[in-house]
């Protein structure tokens, strides 16, 4: 992910003139967010899960069943994945961005 990130910041900072620590640093906060957001929402899914082929957002038919407890703590534990992960390359773009000397 952070690798990914930084090759898609680098092609997108350098020609528009940034210097190369300043479009690492952009493109690793915006990821590490990107990753926080999406760990808050999968942590705070709730205890019922669709049910069935066909289910769709705004159907008048919809079907629910309850999550069985390794559906529940697999939920959590990809929410703390995607949060440590986040904060990491949160941490990395904080050790790139050269605006800013280190004390």
């Amino acid at each position: 992910m952070a690798g990914g990130a930084a090759v898609l910041g680098l092609l997108i900072g350098l020609p528009t003139g940034s210097s190369a620590g300043r479009s690492l640093s952009l493109a690793w906060y915006l990821s590490g967010s990107a990753l926080l957001l999406g760990g808050f929402f999968v942590g705070n899914r709730g205890p019922s899960r669709p049910q069935g082929e066909g289910w769709m957002p705004f159907s008048m038919r919809r079907w629910v069943r309850w999550a069985t407890p390794d559906e529940q703590r697999e939920s959590i534990s990809l929410s703390a994945l995607l949060v440590v992960l986040g904060l990491v390359i949160i941490v990395l773009g904080v050790i790139a961005d050269t605006r800013y000397p280190t004390t």
